[in-house]
């Protein structure tokens, strides 16, 4: 078993290679070719004829030798056949092009990628120059250039590639033509193996009915295609579509072809990987036993396709603990495959990695040892990717109880997967930075298991597993806002209207999904929310293509890099919440938090903290208690999760007082300034919190994001909003509120509004917390009333200082009764369905709420509410501090390893150096107090932790505010410095 997510189960990748490398595009490009124009038919002198004759020859040699795989012997007929083209021709005529391109071929096959890559590169220029760049010759060398970088897992430089094919074949042909099947297939099987199935599948769908159409429905070209998409829901988990298009294409090839055709054996073969997937072995076994009979009936007993069969049974067998037939059957193939390919095979590797994993798993562990030593000699001499080899060698090696055998090599797995990372983070949507990332979980799973269970004591497995937290926790969020930023301080035309148009698009996301279905139908509405989400995610691959284009390049994450940039007066904890694999069976127990301790120097320290389940239910507990100031249990509450996660901690932090927290999980929610101590006392009391998505953001608050005050901007006080609809009885409000559901309220695009029926009250303290802060600040622009709009914070331009003092709200599928404050949850009212449970993506239901948000204007251009959605597309890079001074700005939905999604991570995204949100519904008067000081500490020099530390020290003492519920709510993330940068 590998920790890469890779299988010894064959078929599915086997079949889809298959149907994408079908050959039809092949085919028809070179008819386009050879018809495209009389460049290929220059020179009819002797010598141009005699050298198309010995090439012609050359080329026919160089074909069989391939297919034999006999490389080394081939390569100098190719470099013969590219001399003779380019004395009789010309260096840049097209026929030097296809000799390059064959070269190149041979180079990959033996591993020379850099020659590879150069020729292919030459090929390419040469046809561009010659043919145009829309040429379909031009369409074959960037076919081929893409599924070299594929081949290599260069993915973020393939797919631009394959774009850019499927774009001209479109164009020259149309998009239903035969040919443009196959970049529609390349491009799809590309997304999927990214993870990114979401894209894969629209591609593989609209492959499907061109195959139907040129070849009629029950042709084995259509049964591919099928393949492709059941592979894909499979993946997926999604079975039920799955299974019906593999029978479909079971039942083609039976008619086309005979029930004893190769295809069939593979169709078998497809069909028996589901059911095993689903755990139904009883259905598997006797499809692959059929499938290995036919193909050892119609190819012989030693084909290639028969050591698949084997190794797919081997695979079935395994998966059922029956080891019985399994070593037999592994060792079967691999004799086919030695005898086939020879000893130094791809394939011969794959089938070493499963018989060593057999052995491994039976305790055998000096056969195991032998044979996965052996696949990483082999898979290191042709220069191939050892990464199923090194994470096998790292399992066996830890199941032996030689744990710095197992550091050594999980530390090289790591350094192959942070070098993908930094490949291939630079291109594409966050989404799809997110799907890329999930492919290696594996990994950090059981390196944290490796460290904890079996090498506690050693110092590089402990620097290992923070490396590859540091990695791995928030780096989606972290390459995202590294890309906004680049296009922000380039500003080029292009760039500001590239983020003009991401602006607005999140803007109409927004708007349609809070908006409701208004005079839409349910199927409409569907429809339009997934053109919008297309929309962003498109501008997302947009944004990273452009800088791609500048050169941009990720920097991989080192230990002492993070380690280097820990102030020396500061301690690091890095939480992590992770899946502890068995040592010999890998099977994963509960899961566990545990806690690294760092500091400017030495080695890292750490503890278990216990399960997640236990401490996350003493964070719940202790949160709702939190948000009501009359509960009299917070102390013993606090006391049960310091007891849980702090206590074990402090031996660790020795004198340091500073704490830079990078919590994880439910953890991500916690003031950790509320907890209490053995001696009964608040940990504000004896430390100053900071908060960090990951130890990695250290690198990044080394940046030096000095504030652009253009226009003598340099603070801007959002305050106050005139929400547009006053308490029907007149009275004046209370300066604590609750929000409440108004029944006779309808939105003006309908009752389907996500807010609709939803009263915001005046805040009117929070006008006095405006003037007081602009007195403060000094240079301010303060927006109230009429002029505290969603427009206004869009047309923002990286103020020094962002203050936002409002109505917040995060939408849940079910709440307790309207909070008190400036907050909001949505209820479920009525047994309906509420409207939030129907919002997948938790940046559009964690929002602001300004100007005219009672008027419900639903897709208007400002409609008052400004989700966590829009937010991200602020222009915030340089902004020093972002103060949110609302209810349940600091929460959201937490991801394990990604954070908070909701305000908090938008701010980020937008660039905010600082944050200062609120974990719970806070009162109006007592807030407006705490910002006060909070920023005449802030104007003294005061640290921006610092000074929230002393604002909270300060009403601690106060009879009126001791309880947590008024001093404990906010939390400050990111920098701690003061506001010129200075840290204590």
């Amino acid at each position: 078993m590998t920790l890469t997510n890779l299988s010894p189960w064959l078929p599915s990748r086997a079949s889809l290679k298959l149907a994408l490398r079908c050959g039809v595009f092949a085919t028809l490009l070179l008819a386009l070719i050879h018809s495209g124009g009389n460049v290929f038919a220059q020179s009819k002198e002797k010598e141009a004829e005699r050298a198309l004759q010995e090439t012609t020859r050359l080329t026919e040699e160089i074909d069989r030798l391939d297919q034999a795989g006999k490389y080394d012997q081939a390569l100098p007929l190719a470099k013969r056949a590219l001399a003779i083209f380019e004395k009789a021709f010309g260096a840049e005529h097209p026929y030097v092009a296809s000799a390059l391109n064959n070269l190149a071929m041979l180079y990959a096959s033996t591993h020379d990628n850099t020659k590879a890559e150069q020729s292919y590169q030459r090929a390419l220029a040469i046809r561009e120059k010659a043919l145009g760049p829309e040429h379909p010759a031009v369409a074959a060398s960037l076919n081929n250039l893409a599924e070299f970088y594929e081949s290599n897992g260069y993915y973020a430089k393939a797919e631009p590639f394959y774009q850019r094919v499927l774009a001209i074949t479109e164009k020259a042909l149309g998009a239903m033509n035969l040919a443009v099947a196959a970049p529609l297939n390349n491009l799809a099987t590309l997304y999927y193996r990214k993870g990114d199935y979401t894209k894969a599948e629209p591609l593989y769908q609209r492959a499907l009915p061109i195959f139907e159409k040129w070849f009629g429905a029950e042709n084995p070209e259509v049964a591919k295609a099928l393949n492709n998409l059941a592979v894909l829901y499979e993946t997926k988990g999604d079975y039920s579509k799955a299974e019906p298009l593999h029978q479909r294409a079971l039942a083609i090839y039976k008619k086309a072809l005979g029930a004893k055709h190769p295809y069939v054996a593979e169709s078998l073969n497809n069909l028996a990987g589901l059911y095993r997937s689903k755990g139904d072995y009883a259905k598997a076994e006797p499809l692959l036993q059929q499938a290995l009979v036919i193909r050892e009936e119609a190819l012989g007993v030693e084909h290639p396709a028969v050591a698949e069969s084997l190794n797919n049974l081997a695979a079935l067998y395994d998966s059922r603990d029956d080891y019985t037939k399994v070593e037999s059957l592994y060792q079967r193939a691999l004799a086919i495959y030695e005898k086939t390919f020879g000893v130094d095979h791809p394939a011969v590797t794959t089938t070493l990695g499963n018989l060593g994993e057999l052995y491994r798993s039976k305790g055998d562990y000096a056969k195991a040892e032998q044979l996965l030593q052996r696949a990483l000699a082999i898979s290191e001499k042709l220069n191939g990717d050892p990464l199923a080899e090194l994470s096998d060698l790292a399992v066996l090696y830890r199941s032996k109880g030689i744990y710095a055998k197992a550091v050594s090599y999980i530390m090289r797995v790591h350094e192959i997967i942070e070098r993908d990372l930094t490949r291939n983070l630079t291109t594409g949507s966050e989404r799809q930075k997110l799907l890329y990332l999930n492919q290696s979980a594996n990994e950090l799973d059981f390196t944290l298991s490796l460290h904890t269970a079996s090498a506690p004591k050693d110092a590089a497995a402990s620097r290992m597993a923070m490396a590859v937290l540091f990695s791995r926790k928030g780096r989606a969020l972290d390459a995202m806002s590294d890309t906004l930023a680049q296009l922000r301080n380039r500003a080029t035309p292009q760039d500001r209207a590239l983020l003009d148009q991401y602006t607005e698009a999140l803007t109409r996301l927004s708007q349609t999904t809070l908006g409701g279905l208004g005079d839409k139908d349910v199927a409409q509405y569907k429809a339009d929310l997934g053109q919008l989400r297309e929309r962003v995610e498109k501008l997302e691959i947009e944004i990273s293509a452009r800088n791609a284009e500048f050169g941009t390049q990720l920097q991989p994450i080192t230990f002492a890099a993070v380690q280097k940039a820990i102030p020396l007066s500061a301690m690091l904890i890095e939480f992590a919440s992770f899946l502890p694999l068995d040592a010999k069976t890998l099977k994963a127990g509960a899961r566990r938090y545990v806690a690294y301790a760092l500091g400017n120097q030495g080695e890292p320290s750490w503890v278990d903290l216990g399960e997640v389940g236990v401490i996350d239910e003493a964070v719940a507990k202790l949160r709702q208690a939190l948000r009501d100031k009359t509960r009299q249990d917070v102390k013993p509450l606090a006391r049960e999760v310091d007891r849980l996660v702090m206590q074990p901690l402090r031996p660790l932090l020795g004198k340091t007082r500073r704490v830079l927290l990078s919590p994880d999980g439910a953890l991500n929610l916690v003031p950790f300034a509320a907890l209490v101590d053995e001696a009964n006392r608040y940990l504000v009391e004896s430390y100053e919190f900071s908060y960090l998505t990951s130890g990695r953001d250290l690198l990044r608050l080394q940046v030096n994001q000095e504030s652009k005050q253009e226009n003598g901007q340099a603070a801007m006080v959002v305050a106050n909003p005139d929400f547009g609809e006053e308490a029907k009885d007149g009275k004046a409000q209370e300066r604590l509120l609750k929000l409440t559901y108004r029944p006779g309220t309808k939105a003006a695009t309908g009752e389907g509004a996500v807010l609709a029926g939803y009263y915001f009250p005046p805040l009117p303290g929070t006008a006095e917390e405006a003037q007081a802060l602009k007195a403060i600040v000094g240079d301010a622009t303060v927006l109230v009333q009429a002029q505290a709009t969603e427009a206004a914070l869009k047309r923002l331009n990286h103020p020094r200082i962002l203050h936002i003092a409002t109505h917040g709200f995060f939408l849940e599928n079910q709440s307790p009764p309207a909070n008190e404050g400036r907050g909001l949850k949505l209820m479920q009212l009525g047994g309906a369905e509420p409207m939030a449970g129907r919002i997948e993506n938790p940046l559009l239901r964690s929002g602001l709420a300004l100007a005219g948000a009672n008027l419900h204007k639903g897709n208007d251009d400002d409609d008052g509410i400004l989700t966590a959605q829009e937010a991200a597309g602020l222009n915030l890079w340089g902004t020093k501090l972002v103060v949110l001074s609302a209810c349940d700005t600091g929460v959201g939905e937490v991801k394990t390893g990604e954070g908070v999604y909701g305000l908090r991570r938008a701010l980020v995204l937008a660039g905010s150096e600082t944050q200062v949100m609120s974990l719970w519904p806070v009162s109006d008067k007592g807030t407006r107090d705490l910002m006060i000081e909070y920023y005449q500490a802030l104007q003294k020099g005061g640290g921006r932790s610092a000074a929230l530390r002393e604002v909270q020290l300060r009403l601690l003492k106060r009879p009126d505010r001791e309880h947590p519920y008024y001093w404990a709510s906010f939390i400050q993330s990111g920098e701690w410095a003061n506001l010129q940068g200075k840290r204590d």
